[in-house]
């Protein structure tokens, strides 16, 4: 041969040396098994030459199998191959025969053209792991890899004719290490190849919303068996995850086509992209007008649902949704996930929070997720964080699939621990029980859930509003906003129509829900004013929730316990369950009470706990401050003008009620000190004396109420009232008889009605006004937030 040449191994500290200069070597950097993500991706067979069947259409993407009497042949010396790559396919299928894994190693380019004109091929444990490499002595390695090298000199070398055909110019056939029997081959790194039926198959059950677990048991079904499969898990999830990106390149800019007109149609439309518009790779949210006004009403608590993102779907869509007055889901933007880094995710809360004018929420509740916690920590320090229940429960049901299916009664137990304890002390000591009787104290998933406890489990959490009104039923927010209209099938080409058909059908379904709160009146099960003074103030839905809880008072019984002057603790529980027992601390003065129920403080209801003790107080109607604005019709509104009916009779029952109960905590006090005969003397003296003083009381005050009309002292038979005004008769001081009185009174009463019906008109008026400055207000607000954005983009 006359071309000059020069040797090359790179081989790690598995002998070979250098022959010669260097100018003309091409080195192949090899890689551990354990070091590669991808798996080689092979395409369908386009044809064959001398024994060697071509896989894929050309160039470095071709794959060569050998067929027919080459199947079990043994490499030798002097053995003729037509090109390289049928060399390299041929020691490939010997390597699968004998069990173990190949990759290139050295090469030899002619000085002339620079061509390769030796190649040599080793075992994939040829060489060490060199340790000091520039990539990771000077970073910490939190994950270390196998070492998987152990110098193994196993080789085949071959060289490059005068006549084009490549000759093996040496082999060496022994291992140093252990062999991979037959029904395990399938897992070597060389071996690893998804042939094109195979891809077909794939593509189809993942378009089908299949993830990669369930499409690997259909190819194995499908194969015979996970050795005829010739690829893992793995390899079908990189697959999978490829094709997702590369559909991604081609959304990405559909999105923002579409956002772009948006914005056009809507100035107050917002959205943004991280990173450069024309080429972003990062993350891209937005939030329509009414989405950015829902959260100045409903903002208090915040989903961010990131379900969408799993493999299992097409799209990496991420909303932001919430709670309205009628307990639905209500939209404050949505997210497009093309970076999950944190600073990716907090860079979208930042921006979120822009749109929705710096306003952080009370709570955000998302999935169980390291990354988005930190990110949260970082834009919501003072948020609380909830991780979603139902998604731990689901994750559950995956990493102890063994349990559930050995134990039918651990879902059971593992739902009442969780949901169904009162008490940290309570949940804590039902903990280690549940661990103990299943033996999973050392389950390493198990203990990881549970040192997060403090943000899942519904015991922990109560302190905090998250406008649920049940602490063991589902969020009607989480994961549904867009379940029904987005699947696992679901591309965003289909997105766009279905996201705008979600979005209408949810708005209509709020505009039913005002005209039946607007246009049915409820039926009424009690003649509490309490409950009366509910359904003129709450929606349809939420006064049904607390009707329940109002009707549940009539099985519970509240008796009086410590009282310290200011606060009255009271034990609520149901007849004949004493052992189960709530309390409820009542401050008389301020009408303030909290239950250890906190259901309150959870949802913005009330419970039939402190509903009970305000039947045994005699508190007729409920104190304004327990009266949430988002729960109510006017929760949109920026004026809370109060209903007709609510208006002076229930000024006049909570003023009554005030006074009622300060004049019993204050005769307590009498019985309270009366504890010998001569206190007891005392103080039955001054109740006499105070009960004559009241029973006096309305002749020297000169006036009295009666069925709702003002009127004077009775003497002599005769009812006589005085006028202030002396555009009435009586100003002269002269006596109206009683049927002029009469009279006089019916003409005022017709006055004020019209006066009422005029004032109606006003506050209709008035109210009509006031929206509409509230609207403007929140528009032009918008409005400088988008231009605050595009300066700041701008600089």
């Amino acid at each position: 041969m006359d071309n000059e040449v020069i040797e090359f191994d790179i081989g790690l500290g598995g002998g070979g040396g250098r022959d010669g200069d260097d100018d003309f070597v091409d080195i192949e950097h090899p890689v551990d098994d354990e070091e590669m993500v991808d798996s080689p991706l092979m395409s369908s067979a386009t044809g064959s030459a001398s024994g060697i069947v071509v896989f894929g259409g050309g160039g470095s993407g071709e794959i060569y199998l050998p067929e027919g009497d080459l199947l079990d042949l043994e490499p030798y010396e002097g053995m003729e191959f037509e090109s390289e790559e049928a060399a390299k396919a041929f020691y490939n299928s010997y390597a699968r025969r004998v069990g173990f894994s190949t990759r290139v190693s050295s090469s030899r380019r002619s000085r002339r053209d620079g061509a390769i004109i030796q190649r040599q091929f080793v075992c994939a444990k040829e060489g060490f792991r060199n340790l000091n490499e520039k990539r990771t002595k000077d970073r910490e390695i939190k994950r270390p890899r196998t070492i998987t090298r152990v110098g193994c000199k196993a080789s085949l070398s071959v060289k490059m004719q005068d006549s084009g055909k490549w000759v093996v110019s040496g082999f060496v056939k022994e291992h140093n290490h252990e062999l991979v029997p037959p029904d395990q081959v399938h897992c070597l790194r060389s071996h690893r190849q998804i042939s094109g039926p195979a891809k077909t198959l794939i593509d189809t059950l993942q378009a089908a919303g299949m993830g990669p677990r369930r499409i690997m048991s259909a190819l194995i079904k499908e194969y015979g068996g996970i050795s005829k499969v010739g690829f893992t898990e793995v390899d079908c999830r990189n697959y999978m995850r490829n094709n997702r990106q590369r559909s991604l390149d081609g959304d990405i800019q559909m999105l923002l086509d579409y956002l772009r007109q948006m914005q056009a149609d809507n100035q107050n439309f917002f959205y943004a992209v991280q990173g450069d518009e024309d080429q972003s790779t990062g993350n891209v949210i937005w939030a329509d007008p009414k989405a950015r006004m829902n959260y100045s009403y409903f903002g208090d608590t915040v989903t961010f649902d990131t379900t969408y993102r799993s493999n299992r779907y097409r799209l990496p869509f991420a909303p932001f949704t919430g709670v309205n007055h009628h307990g639905q889901p209500v939209l404050f933007g949505c997210a497009f996930l093309i970076n999950e880094s944190e600073a990716s995710f907090v860079w979208l809360f930042k921006t979120w929070l822009m749109a929705m004018s710096g306003r952080h929420p009370v709570s955000i509740t998302t999935d169980h997720d390291a990354v988005i916690q930190s990110a949260i920590m970082q834009v919501f320090p003072q948020t609380r964080h909830r991780f979603c229940k139902w998604h731990i429960f689901k994750k559950c049901q995956e990493k102890l699939s063994h349990v559930f299916l050995k134990h039918p009664t651990f879902e059971a137990d593992f739902h009442k621990c969780v949901n169904l304890t009162e008490s940290i002390d309570e949940f804590e000591s039902c903990w280690l029980s549940l661990v103990d009787r299943y033996d999973l104290r050392d389950h390493e998933w198990l203990q990881t859930v549970y040192s997060a406890r403090r943000q899942w489990v519904p015991v922990y959490l109560r302190d905090t509003f998250f406008a649920e009104m049940s602490i063991t039923q589902r969020s009607d927010s989480m994961n549904s906003y867009f379940d029904g209209y987005v699947n696992a099938s679901t591309n965003l080409s289909q997105f766009f129509k279905l996201y705008e058909k979600a979005l209408e059908s949810r708005n209509e379904k709020e505009v039913k829900a005002d005209f039946e709160t607007m246009n049915t009146a409820p039926v009424l099960k009690t003649p509490s004013p309490m409950e009366k003074q509910a359904s003129e103030l709450y929606t349809k839905k939420i006064f049904m929730r607390f009707q329940e809880e109002l009707v549940g008072t009539l099985t519970f019984t509240a008796s009086k316990g410590d009282d310290d002057g200011e606060i009255i603790t009271y034990q609520v529980a149901k007849f004949g369950e004493d052992h189960k027992a709530y309390y409820v601390k009542l401050n008389v003065l301020e009408m303030m009470a909290t239950c250890s129920c906190q259901m309150f403080e959870f949802s913005g209801l009330l419970c039939r706990h402190v509903l009970a003790v305000f039947r045994v107080t005699n508190v007729l109607t409920l104190p304004s401050h327990y009266i949430l604005k988002r729960w109510t019709r006017n929760a949109k509104s920026s004026v809370m003008l109060e209903e007709r009916s609510s208006d002076v009779y229930t000024n006049y029952l909570e003023s009554h009620t005030v006074r009622y109960n300060t004049l019993r905590h204050e005769a307590f006090k009498f019985v309270d000190g009366a504890k010998s005969s001569e206190t007891y003397d005392i103080a039955l003296d001054a109740l006499k004396e105070a009960a004559k003083k009241v029973a006096h009381a309305p002749k020297n005050d000169g006036k009295t109420m009666v069925n709702g009309h003002v009127r004077g002292n009775l003497a002599g038979g005769a009812s006589r009232i005085h006028y202030a005004s002396g555009d009435h008769e009586g100003s002269s001081g002269q006596h109206l008889s009683e049927d002029d009185m009469d009279k006089k009174i019916r003409e005022l009463t017709n006055e004020l009605q019209c006066a009422n019906r005029k004032c109606e008109v006003y506050r209709a008026n008035l109210l009509s006004v006031l929206k509409d400055i509230e609207d403007h207000k929140l528009q032009l607000s918008i409005k400088v937030q988008n231009i605050k954005i595009g300066m700041k983009d701008g600089l």
